[in-house]
């Protein structure tokens, strides 16, 4: 018999998500001042570190969330034939 999956799996996976963004944006970031107090860069190491910190971390976390609702499948989408009058969201 297969394993069905946890029911809080997903969300976990998810919830590091932004922290791998906090994290890239931080992590670049610092690396762009080490250059600046090493090379002498003065403040373009730690701007082009910020940069590609937020567009590294964004990437990550559009690619990954993609992904989730791609496994996520239709069964959690309803269509607007689905919805009855009291269950319309807006």
């Amino acid at each position: 018999m297969p394993e069905r999956p946890k029911p809080g799996t997903d969300w976990g996976k998810l919830s590091g998500l932004g922290i791998e963004l906090a994290a890239a944006v931080a992590g670049l970031t610092l690396f762009g001042y080490w250059l600046d107090r090493h090379f002498g860069f003065a403040p373009w190491g730690l701007l082009v570190g910020g940069v590609i910190g937020v567009v590294g971390g964004l990437y990550n976390l559009i690619r990954q969330s993609l992904v989730a609702v791609r496994e996520a499948g239709p069964k959690s989408r309803r269509t607007d034939s689905q919805r009855t009058n009291g269950d319309d969201p807006r």
